[in-house]
């Protein structure tokens, strides 16, 4: 596959209120997914800026919307808070989600969700609830099966087959991408993907 580099890329700005975003135009993409999943690290692999993302290995790092600009400024990424097991209060995941789901809701410049999923427990249910809510919305979906590098050739296949199978019985469309910072596996591919939603073309089922 053709090597594809990514835009230089810059944080923009932090947020933890719908009234605190950056004005709804252009195009964004935002990640999110279980906390630990490994969303920080792989928007740093896919933009090739180490530490844009903050990474941690305490559930939860992430507790604003963080957005980040392209060289074109009407393109941006953007950081969600994980869900699951993040190390906080009730009461502060409620204020998390509650913002999320308006975000994802109302957000007209978002052209895709990409869902960071663990490759060795992938579709667990705060993630299927989260498909449910992106298909709800007709948001476009791409599954990063992450950390395949832990897994054995064979394991891979059986992630990525699973995952595609249970997709299908729930109903749900989605790109499915086995994904790995170290290895590396399907960062080109996730390039692609983003930058087509970003440059609002059509990507293929």
């Amino acid at each position: 596959m053709r090597t594809i580099s990514f835009p230089p890329t810059t944080f923009l700005k932090s947020a933890a209120k719908l009234n605190q975003l950056p004005p709804d135009n252009g195009s964004e993409v935002a990640f999110i997914g279980r906390s630990n999943s490994g969303k920080s690290s792989a928007i740093n692999a896919i933009t090739g800026i180490k530490g844009l993302a903050k990474t941690s290995k305490t559930p939860g790092r992430t507790q604003l919307l963080n957005f980040f600009t392209l060289d074109n400024p009407q393109q941006r990424l953007v950081d969600l808070p994980g869900y699951g097991f993040a190390r906080v209060d009730e009461q502060q995941k409620q204020d998390w989600e509650a913002v999320i789901a308006d975000y994802l809701q109302t957000r007209q410049s978002l052209k895709g969700l990409v869902i960071t999923m663990d490759s060795r427990h992938p579709l667990k249910t705060r993630d299927q609830a989260m498909l449910f809510w992106a298909k709800h919305y007709a948001i476009p979906l791409y599954i990063l099966l992450t950390k395949m590098d832990k897994l054995s050739n064979q394991e891979r296949l059986l992630s990525h087959k699973t995952t595609k199978k249970t997709l299908n019985e729930l109903s749900i469309q989605a790109e499915i991408q086995p994904f790995s910072v170290t290895k590396p596996i399907g960062i080109h591919e996730a390039r692609r993907m983003i930058l087509q939603w970003l440059n609002n073309k059509p990507t293929a089922n």
